[in-house]
C-alpha cells in the first residue's frame, strides 16, 4: 500500500483520535506547533517525519511512494544480445553463472 506524504497529516489526526495535539505531540516527542503544522499538510523535517512514522507504526517508505521493506524481489534474469560470436551453449552457461551469482548475492543480503 502506498500513501502520499500529504496524507501524513490526516493519518496523524486519525491516530490521535480524541487526544489533543499537545498530548499527541508529547507522546511523539515534537512540539505541538510542529504537530499542528503536519496535521495541516506541511511536510515535516526528516527527524520529525521519522518520529511520527514510529508513533503511527508505519513504514516511512509507505508515505514516500517506495516499496515497503520486505517487499518481494523479482527473480534474477539475464538478457543477452544476439551475436554470432557467442554460441548458444556459451550464452546458456554465462546466463546460468550470472543467475547463480545474483542468487548468492541475494542470499548473502538476507543473512
Amino acid at each position: 500500500m502506498s500513501l502520499q506524504i500529504q496524507e501524513l497529516g490526516a493519518r496523524v489526526v486519525k491516530h490521535r483520535g480524541v487526544n489533543g495535539v499537545r498530548a499527541a505531540a508529547a507522546e511523539i516527542g515534537v512540539s505541538p506547533a510542529t504537530l499542528s503544522r503536519v496535521e495541516n499538510g506541511h511536510v515535516p523535517d526528516l527527524a520529525t517525519f521519522a518520529k511520527i512514522c514510529e508513533w503511527l507504526g508505519e513504514d516511512p517508505a509507505v508515505f514516500l511512494g517506495l516499496e515497503a521493506s520486505g517487499a518481494v524481489r523479482p527473480p534474477p534474469t539475464v538478457h543477452m544480445r544476439k551475436k554470432n560470436t557467442t554460441s548458444v551453449d556459451t550464452a546458456t552457461a554465462l546466463g546460468a553463472m550470472i543467475v547463480a551469482v545474483q542468487n548468492a548475492i541475494i542470499a548473502r543480503e538476507e543473512l
